[in-house]
């Protein structure tokens, strides 16, 4: 029997954190080989002397510039693209190579991780991140949600939540749908430094944040419209998010807190019961009786969820790995979809568990 051919992937982005994670990932993937990585701030230096850590499975492989990239793409019979780079540039850089897939024929396939393909329109984009759209004609041939809430792609391209939007959005989407909560939800969230991304910063600086805890952005953070357009398609349920994010004293890692008011009183045993039904199915949620911890996922694809109810409140936590889960790993799961390949190949490796 023939090994079916596999399905040639390239990384947008270059040297930042979430590209290493899709690297690290797509080396053991059964189905992605890995054809390309774009940098075109350092084409032709050396993928090891950005990852060491990735020596192993990237050998003498380069970073290329857009144009290598793009006669690559033109050369394809079918490309999945993972777009790692930064937003207000990926939009851009995803509609010059889709327009140069379209016109050699090839079938391109992107799941796009920054934020420029997040919003249904220019506009809403606009209002958060102050500058215009790169691509407002291709708005529509994405969409952006969690595969955990749908059941199919209903566009040939998907934008990724970001990481706190990934584990807000599991903790409360079930909690609207289900229309178990009035629609004011409180959220308080902890990331570790590698949320911050790979440029040194006051904030992720080692001695800064080191056995430190502080809260950032109150009720200000960007992503909060993000996490309540996503959550309103995916329940039906417009609601209000109150986000307070958090700096934690650790590398990988997300825990979110969700508090909302029930409408009809319920349990604890209810509140785990309703979430184990809505979460069946899904091979990366795992529903507990025991709070989640952080290095229960760490490094991992998976997502752990507890909650406390108390008859008139209720209190969801989450924990996801930010790089995996929130990032890189939620790409490859909606490729995984959008290729028509099992949902969890490549990705049932669990969490390191002394990270």
């Amino acid at each position: 029997m023939s090994t079916p051919a596999r399905i040639p992937a390239i990384v947008l982005g270059g040297t930042g954190y979430v590209s290493g994670e899709l690297l690290r990932l797509l080396a053991a993937h059964p189905h992605f080989e890995l054809a390309g990585i774009l940098s075109d701030s350092q084409p032709g230096e050396p993928v090891a002397k950005a990852f060491r850590h990735l020596a192993p499975v990237v050998g003498g492989r380069v970073f290329e510039a857009q144009a290598a990239i793009e006669a690559l793409i033109a050369r394809l019979q079918r490309v999945a693209i993972f777009g790692a780079a930064p937003h207000g540039v990926s939009a851009a850089l995803i509609d010059s190579l889709l327009t140069r897939a379209e016109a050699a024929g090839t079938d391109a396939r992107v799941v796009d991780i920054s934020a420029d393909f997040r919003y249904p329109s220019a506009a809403a984009y606009e209002a958060v991140y102050k500058h215009p759209h790169g691509a407002p004609q291709r708005l529509s041939q994405f969409t952006c949600a969690l595969p955990e809430h749908l059941a199919r792609a209903p566009t040939k391209h998907m934008a990724h939540p970001g990481c706190f939007s990934t584990a807000t959005l599991l903790a409360s989407v079930p909690l609207l749908a289900l229309d178990l909560v009035t629609p004011t939800l409180f959220v308080a969230g902890v990331t570790g430094s590698t949320g911050s991304g790979r440029k040194p910063v006051e904030g992720t600086h080692h001695p800064q944040r080191h056995s430190d805890f502080y809260a950032y952005n109150a009720l200000a953070h960007r992503h909060t419209p993000e996490i309540a357009a996503c959550a309103a398609a995916a329940s039906g349920v417009t609601a209000d998010y109150a986000f307070v994010p958090h700096s934690g004293p650790f590398a990988r890692g997300i825990h979110v807190t969700v508090q909302a008011v029930l409408k009809t009183a319920m349990d604890t045993a209810a509140v785990l019961a309703a979430l184990g039904r809505f979460y069946e199915g899904a091979p990366f949620v795992s529903i507990t009786a025991e709070a989640p911890h952080v290095k229960d996922v760490a490094a991992s694809n998976y997502a752990r969820l507890s909650a406390a109810a108390n008859g008139r409140s209720v209190a969801v936590s989450c924990v996801v790995d930010n790089l995996n889960k929130g990032a890189a790993g939620g790409a490859v799961q909606w490729m995984n979809r959008l290729f028509d390949l099992p949902e969890t190949a490549g990705l049932t490796a669990p969490a390191a568990g002394w990270t």
